[in-house]
């Protein structure tokens, strides 16, 4: 049946039965909400037929309803659906193929649902491997929307609504160049950054507490769409290891290839984590997530306490999983996230010349993220503009959302089909926005 032929609801209609039995805090993007019916590959429809390039939604990692995962998904679930408690080779298969493009010792795997169960589960191998329980993260974090993934997401508990960090978390500064303490212009700015975690871990090592591990998003999101200093990444594995603590990766947003030189966010400097956390675009909207650690590691959580996940690592997970580590590697997509973002990028350098609100362009391949200010001296963050920007582009037929700690940042993050049409066509929209606004 084609979707569409069940639109018949307006949007205030959709919006007051939304209220009606979802929580209020559930948020919708844009304030003229979207009614989407149908995606493919990096694009999506709405209920009146029109078509909007996808630069927001990273979860369809190789594009929206990619044939090649949808006929796996189809294919297996005529077949079999079962869980991890009978023999199958299908999750052997992608264990495998997952290992193989992992450097080192993390070969051994462990399938769940999404990103948060996998960062949940990460902190279990952890304290089991380390018999300790503080951890260090960065400020403006989020790595999921359980109870104890919000004790370890300032981005959360420090915002409204928030409880601030339990004891047993110690939050150390986000090394940002642009805004932060020390910038890209000041010698041995990463050392600055990681002498605040060894001061941490100085204080956990005073105390008698000692450390569990250091927990970050290779490359943060919600921070801001942003790179470390490959010193200061180098410098904190270094010492938090030292110190007995494990090295966690939060890779959701960055594994995959969507870099473009790399496929995994942390090869850009230069260290292997001893846990990799993996969610959403792995099953490319399917809902999959994977903790990938050593076998040392591994061999510490198995202490007689069984672990089970309904429903990670079944039989139609696994063919979705393995579908889409494919499509990923038989359609070249790394290759065509970094052609593709190298010429994105030097686009948007040009608008930077061109409007004096865009503060900085960053990032990688089709991660990439353009600061919004309202005074490139002081840096002051241009929130409302950006969320007006946001607004417009919809309207102009490209979607973006905001992101950073001010909400100033423009995040693009789109399916990797997406091609230099696409971004010529997002700059220009861009441009006509950014034109808007400084009228406005």
């Amino acid at each position: 049946m084609d979707p569409t032929a069940r639109v018949t609801m307006s949007i205030d209609a959709l919006l007051a039965r939304r209220r009606a039995l979802l929580g209020g805090n559930l948020s919708i993007a844009y304030g003229h909400p979207l009614h989407i019916v149908r995606g493919s590959m990096q694009y999506l429809w709405d209920a009146d037929g029109r078509r909007y390039i996808d630069a927001y939604n990273n979860v369809p990692h190789v594009g929206h309803c990619h044939p090649r995962v949808v006929q796996a998904g189809q294919a297996q679930m005529a077949v079999l659906s079962t869980n991890t408690r009978y023999l199958h080779e299908l999750i052997l298969s992608y264990a495998e193929r997952l290992g193989a493009t992992l450097p080192g010792a993390l070969k051994v795997c462990y399938f769940v649902n999404s990103g948060s169960e996998a960062n949940e589960l990460a902190l279990r191998l952890a304290r089991a491997h380390t018999g300790r329980r503080d951890l260090i993260v960065l400020e403006h974090a989020y790595h999921g929307n359980t109870t104890t993934l919000i004790d370890i997401s300032p981005y959360k508990h420090e915002g409204q609504g928030g409880g601030g960090s339990p004891a047993w978390v110690h939050v150390a500064p986000l090394p940002d160049l642009y805004r932060g303490a020390w910038r890209r212009a000041d010698v041995g700015a990463g050392s600055q950054y990681a002498a605040h975690v060894a001061r941490i871990i100085d204080g956990l090592r005073a105390s008698g507490t000692g450390l569990c591990g250091f927990l970050a998003e290779s490359w943060p999101s919600v921070g801001g769409q942003m790179s470390l200093p490959a010193d200061y990444v180098q410098a904190v594995y270094q010492m938090v290891r030292a110190a007995g603590g494990v090295c966690i990766a939060d890779e959701v947003q960055t594994g995959y290839g969507r870099l473009g030189e790399h496929f995994w966010g942390f090869e850009a400097y230069g260290v292997v984590p001893d846990i990799v956390v993996l969610g959403k675009p792995i099953g490319n909207g399917h809902p999959i997530g994977a903790v990938v650690t050593t076998p040392e590691i591994a061999s510490s959580f198995d202490n007689g306490m069984e672990f089970f996940s309904t429903f990670g690592g079944n039989t139609v997970s696994c063919a979705i999983g393995i579908a889409v580590l494919e499509t990923v590697h038989a359609e070249n997509l790394q290759a065509h996230a970094r052609e593709v973002g190298r010429h994105l990028l030097g686009r948007l350098h040009e608008l930077k010349r061109r409007h004096a609100l865009i503060g900085e362009v960053r990032g990688a391949g089709l991660f990439l993220g353009v600061e919004l200010v309202t005074d490139r001296q002081s840096l002051a963050p241009a929130t409302r503009a950006a969320a007006a920007i946001a607004n417009h582009m919809r309207d102009l037929g490209v979607l973006l959302g905001t992101d950073g700690p001010f909400h100033n940042v423009i995040k693009i993050r789109p399916p990797l089909p997406f091609t230099v049409q696409d971004a010529d066509a997002l700059v220009e929209a861009l441009d006509t926005a950014l034109a808007a606004s400084a009228t406005a």
